[in-house]
Formats: structure tokens, sequence, C-alpha cells
């Protein structure tokens, strides 16, 4: 079994930004939580298989990626389950932001905050899931080709491809909120 402390002392350093690739995958605070608890899990189970000196941060996103994977296959073959009874009287009203939230913030802050993320993330959420995942560990997460490679356990050339089309299908997603926003001007 692996020895606790260097398991941690190596680790806990790569949790954050496992908790922000979990939670834009899962798209559900609860659920990152879950696919990172179960990543770990996983990771400190077969930590001792781990090669030391090799790229400690692509092996976790690996399991985090398969993890994720394994988890959203499951869930395709069961049906959905919601119970209303948890949902909060005026969930969203709560949250919107009050003035004193706003005022600290610069007018571009608010703006990009409340309309680009939201663009962003929707158009992020609607690629087909090979070339989220793809375009969210090279563009967000900042992992090579190769990497991501390995991660995916995909051949170079495909990581290439889902990377290049996801973000040919992001920018043609972006395109209309790009030109009502006055960002490119429409072609007459």
């Amino acid at each position: 079994m692996a020895d606790q402390q260097s398991f941690q002392s190596q680790t806990m350093a790569f949790m954050e930004g496992l908790y922000s690739a979990a939670l834009r995958m899962t798209r559900n605070q609860a659920d990152a939580e879950d696919l990172v608890q179960e990543t770990y899990l996983k990771a400190y189970r077969s930590f001792d298989s781990f090669t030391e000196g090799t790229n400690l941060r692509a092996w976790l996103y690996r399991i985090l990626t398969n993890t994720y994977i394994s988890s959203y296959r499951a869930r395709q073959r069961r049906p959905e389950v919601e119970d209303v009874e948890d949902i909060e009287d005026l969930y969203l009203y709560r949250r919107l932001p009050t003035s004193t939230q706003i005022h600290g913030a610069s007018a571009e802050d608010v703006v990009f905050s409340g309309i680009t993320d939201v663009s962003v993330t929707t158009a992020l959420e609607s690629l087909p899931e090979a070339f989220r995942i793809a375009v969210l560990l090279a563009d967000v997460e900042g992992f090579s080709y190769a990497e991501i490679a390995e991660i995916t356990d995909s051949p170079l050339g495909t990581v290439m491809s889902r990377i290049h089309r996801g973000r040919r299908a992001l920018q043609k997603a972006l395109l209309p909120f790009a030109e009502a926003a006055g960002l490119l001007e429409v072609a007459s």
C-alpha cells in the first residue's frame, strides 16, 4: 500500500486544478467533489504502480478523466431522477448579485462575468463529450497534445483532431454572441 505521507505531499498540490476540471466536466459542484474524491481514492490505491519521475499531474488527470467517463457511461444507462423537494424556493433570485457585490467590480468585469462566462460555458457544454474533454484539457488546463493523448488514452492524431474540431465548434457557437456584442463586424 502507498505511503500516506508521500502520497499526500506529492498529490495534494494538484487538488485545486483537478477540482476545476471535474467541475467543468460534471457541471455540478457535488458531482465534482465526488469525482475528485473518487480520483484520489483510486490514485491512492494504485500509487504503488506510479512510476517515480513521470508526470504525476497527467497521471492524476488520466484517473480523473477515466473515472468521469466511466460514471458518465453508467449514468447514461440509468434514467435521470430529480427530487423537486431539494430545490430551494427562489433559488436563482437569491443568487442575483446585489448592488454592493457589483459596486466594487469594474464595468468590464460585471459585463464579462455575466455574459461571457455563461456564453462560453454554454458553448463548451454543447460540444460532444470527446471534443469538450480535449478542449478543456488543452485550453483550460494547459496540457500538451502528448499529455492529453496519455490522459485520454487516445492516439496523438485523434487528440489533435478533437481539439481542432472542438475549437471550430466553439467558434461557430460563439459567433452569434460576438456579432450581437459588437465584437465582430457582420458581413453585409
